[in-house]
């Protein structure tokens, strides 16, 4: 069954919330598809990453896989591995996994296979906090955690991690110094630490200055000190910040939100923004544009990124 015959979320059906996509743009609100692996923990996964849930899948076994791929189906003219859950994570019986997410991250499709799926729920993104310090053994597979009405906690997962750790991470590859780099500064923001570690070697190997943030709301505070800095000693932001780089997905603050402010605030009228996600839709550019996005650039693609923020330094 496809995603939107299987599945209801608390307004309707999913294929309503996929269409309500541009919606959320600005609204510093997610939505998360509620599953379990067999556990007493509850997880969570952006809708958006979500293509399709369907059951009874015929996964053709193949040697030499990474840990925890069970193999590889073809599904709807794609090809693509499945990864269970349970045994990459040592949770649950990975016997008991029937259920697959077909997920697109960066233009890329993946199979999560799963117990159960449950149902669809809206958060704020100042309500999802980040995972850092939790005490769990996978907690590096996972990115933030929020809390659902009844008190119980949902553990969002970190596709860019899972995907590094189980098929490696991806290579930046040679890239061209910028001519007068060392003088050149960008601004990211990310909540995955595999992302913000494949951005500094990318701006590294251009020779480029960089600073970097951890969620949406620590990124604007820190923006706005530099700002006030500059106004301060009557320098011109754009000489100290060439370019912002944010992520879409953030814990307290998302990239969509983040944009708006950046947008609004007339001392950052010179710099141009630059999504960098693995919401690589159509919808998720549209709500980039809506909200001011000056160029969008999928994860992680080093050549495009390089070549996107090259001209802008």
């Amino acid at each position: 069954m496809s995603f939107g015959e299987s599945m209801q979320n608390e307004g309707g059906s999913v294929f309503d919330a996929v269409d309500a996509r541009a919606s959320l743009a600005g609204s510093n609100k997610m939505e998360i598809l509620l599953f379990s692996i067999g556990s007493n923990e509850v997880f969570g996964i952006n809708v958006f990453k979500v293509k399709e849930v369907t059951r009874n899948v015929r996964i053709t076994k193949t040697p030499n896989m990474p840990h925890g791929v069970d193999g590889i189906v073809s599904l709807r003219g794609h090809v693509m591995p499945v990864l269970n859950l349970a045994a990459f994570m040592g949770l649950g019986n990975p016997e008991e996994q029937k259920v697959m997410m077909v997920a697109e991250y960066s233009r890329h499709v993946l199979g999560f296979l799963v117990r159960d799926v449950d149902r669809i729920i809206r958060v704020d993104w100042n309500k999802v906090r980040a995972a850092e310090g939790m005490m769990s053994g996978n907690s590096h597979l996972i990115t933030a955690i929020t809390e659902l009405p009844n008190g119980s906690l949902v553990s969002i997962l970190d596709v860019e991690q899972i995907m590094a750790t189980a098929f490696g991470e991806a290579v930046v590859g040679a890239v061209e110094k910028v001519e007068g780099g060392h003088e050149k500064s960008v601004f990211f923001v990310d909540d995955s630490a595999v992302a913000r570690k494949k951005i500094a070697e990318l701006l590294d190997k251009m020779g480029v200055k960089h600073v970097q943030a951890h969620n949406g709301l620590e990124g604007w505070q820190r923006l706005q000190g530099l700002a006030e800095s500059a106004t301060n000693s009557g320098h011109d932001l754009h000489e100290h910040i060439q370019v912002i780089l944010v992520d879409a997905e953030m814990p307290e603050m998302d990239g969509y939100v983040l944009t708006q402010h950046i947008k609004a605030d007339r001392r950052f009228d010179n710099i141009p923004v630059v999504m960098h996600s693995s919401l690589s839709s159509e919808a998720n550019r549209t709500m980039g544009t809506r909200v001011g996005v000056d160029y969008y650039v999928p994860k992680f693609d080093g050549l495009m990124l390089s070549e996107t923020l090259r001209p802008l330094l």
